[in-house]
């Protein structure tokens, strides 16, 4: 995997984003973090990533607002759904905004971290 590729977390919950940026650090990736949608798509405005990781139930705008707005701004911008809502309904939903994929909390790091590397080489 090519270093510093920059990968946006974006959830609500410090614990989780803070753990899921310090192993993808680990992993060789350049992260940045937001903590509600309207931070995240103030950060994807200003820079392009690769990858963005998105919890789906976020303050100011969901993770849904999140998707449309980036599938539109940066369509080539791959998108990892991680969230506790994790039904057929929401993956749906989440898929046919563009999704790439859709991971359950809680998630095994191991999975998340395979998940990512394929994305981005794919």
């Amino acid at each position: 995997m090519p270093d510093k590729v920059s990968i946006l977390v974006a959830d609500d919950d410090n614990y989780l984003r803070s753990s899921l940026k310090s192993h993808l650090i680990d992993e060789g990736f350049d992260v940045m973090e937001a903590s509600n949608g309207a931070d995240a798509i103030s950060l994807l405005r200003s820079k392009t990533f690769p990858l963005l990781i998105l919890d789906l139930k976020m303050p100011e705008v969901n993770g849904m607002g999140v998707l449309k707005f980036v599938k539109t701004f940066s369509p080539s911008t791959k998108v990892i759904v991680l969230t506790s809502y994790a039904d057929l309904a929401h993956g749906t939903a989440a898929a046919k905004e563009g999704a790439d994929d859709f991971i359950s909390k809680p998630y095994e790091v191991e999975d998340l971290i395979a998940t990512v590397e394929r994305l981005l080489l794919a």
